[in-house]
């Protein structure tokens, strides 16, 4: 006769926390205080735990709706994260299994949502299988990333200019801050590799009066974007491309900028990838990446295997910021500022899954249930992993140095001229305040 289930959960998420457990088979755990349930719907949950155990095993059981989370998602990963889950020895873990029944080892088919990219995709990090993962995870539904992202449609960590500031305020801090770092004026050639709906492509030519062309292998993203630019009146100076970065022939740019692409690279592309940006800049031109990073640049690379790699970004990489920094600087390119903005992107996260809460209905609606909790436990799991330093989000500005010109002031200053009240609506280019900006940072 098989255990009841809620006992047995609660015995190896561990004791002490404020997490209360109902089971199908009628069985419930219930502590004083408990903040959060974890109810198994069906025992095909206990098989998806037992099978691939850790966080592929909990994702397969709550994106198939087998198990479910009630309460905040982010609050009851951070309890789980401080359990015993994964601590119990071999024999302990041997009598759980034995208690659930013969039939808790068999393995079930794992949700549609979940991809295994094999051979069928090409090598990794080709350019067509690098266009299958990008349009796995990007050409979802404009619509559903409208719901998630707000008015900006901006797909990275944000810069809050200040601790009341909205998404909305902090996404557009983080394209200018970009665009300040990079120095850009009016009349110069900005190209934005990683484009995405061309949030930056459409802030650096209407604000700063470059001319811009975005690249993305989204093709919903890129028509998205071109649309966009038409709207604004600002497609007479910039463009979306759906294009590979790889195949962009022009060169002579005055800036590039690269804002959560260096994750879908592939640690043995990264020196290429460097080679290549470098190649496209002109003496003195500046580099800005941004992307997500490990916290360290030794063991295995982050996300193989695992929730995020089997449902989120296939074929994702993350690499340590001394690895970054060294590709960047092996391609000829001169690092002058780098700074880390990782609890920015907590906060980022937060907001994106309060967004999703908000539109839930909606979005289960335009997506399907299965990849709505997908991005619900992507978010809260991402977000929990910039709180505990598990990821970081780091930014690095180069410069191509050629016979030691690197066209830097003596100290780059990046503040904003404007009040944080001024930062939906920045001046035009031509004002005294960038006027003064771009003559501090030439």
């Amino acid at each position: 006769m098989p255990a009841p289930i809620s006992p047995v959960l609660a015995r190896v998420v561990g004791p002490g926390l404020p997490l209360a457990f109902r089971a199908c088979d009628g069985s419930s755990v219930e502590p004083p205080g408990a903040v959060a349930t974890i109810e198994v719907v069906d025992r095909r949950a206990l098989n998806h735990l037992a099978t691939a155990p850790g966080e592929l095993g909990l994702a397969r059981a709550y994106v198939s709706g087998a198990l479910d989370l009630h309460g905040d998602v982010f609050e009851t990963l951070m309890l789980l994260s401080g359990g015993t889950v994964g601590a119990l020895g071999w024999a302990e873990r041997l009598e759980v299994l034995r208690s659930l029944g013969p039939g808790v080892l068999r393995p079930v088919p794992p949700p549609p949502e979940e991809v295994r990219p094999g051979p069928w995709w090409g090598l990794r990090h080709s350019l067509g299988r690098d266009s299958r993962a990008i349009s796995h995870h990007y050409d979802v539904s404009n619509r559903f990333y409208e719901w998630l992202l707000g008015p900006t449609m901006a797909y990275t960590c944000a810069v809050y200019p200040h601790p009341e500031a909205s998404l909305e305020e902090a996404q557009t801090e983080k394209v200018d801050l970009v665009c300040r770092k990079l120095g850009l004026r009016p009349g110069q050639r900005l190209l934005d590799v990683g484009c995405g709906w061309g949030t930056m492509v459409r802030h650096a030519a209407e604000h700063y009066g470059v001319s811009v062309v975005g690249v993305t292998l989204s093709r919903e993203q890129a028509e998205w974007g071109q649309r966009r630019l038409v709207e604004a009146g600002l497609d007479d100076r910039a463009e979306i491309r759906h294009q590979d970065y790889r195949n962009v022939a022009e060169s002579g740019f005055d800036a590039i900028s690269s804002i959560g692409l260096t994750e879908h690279i592939g640690a043995r592309n990264l020196a290429g990838y460097a080679r290549f940006l470098t190649s496209r800049l002109r003496p003195r031109g500046r580099l800005l990446n941004h992307c997500i990073t490990r916290p360290t640049t030794t063991g295995p690379v982050a996300h193989r295997r695992g929730f995020i790699e089997r449902y989120v970004f296939p074929d994702g990489e993350l690499e340590g910021i001394g690895t970054i920094v060294t590709a960047l600087q092996d391609a000829g390119l001169e690092v002058r500022h780098e700074e880390n903005l990782r609890e920015h992107y907590a906060r980022t996260c937060a907001a994106w899954g309060s967004n999703l809460e908000d539109h839930w209905d909606e979005a289960v609606a335009e997506v399907g249930e299965g990849r709505a909790r997908v991005w619900r436990l992507y978010l809260a799991g991402s977000r929990l992993g910039f709180v505990q330093r598990r990821i970081e989000l780091h930014q690095v500005l180069a410069v191509r140095t050629d016979a030691g010109e690197a066209g830097m002031p003596l100290r780059a200053e990046f503040a904003r001229l404007a009040q944080p009240a001024e930062l939906a609506n920045p001046p035009a280019p031509a004002g005294a305040a960038r006027a003064a900006l771009a003559a501090e940072v030439d």
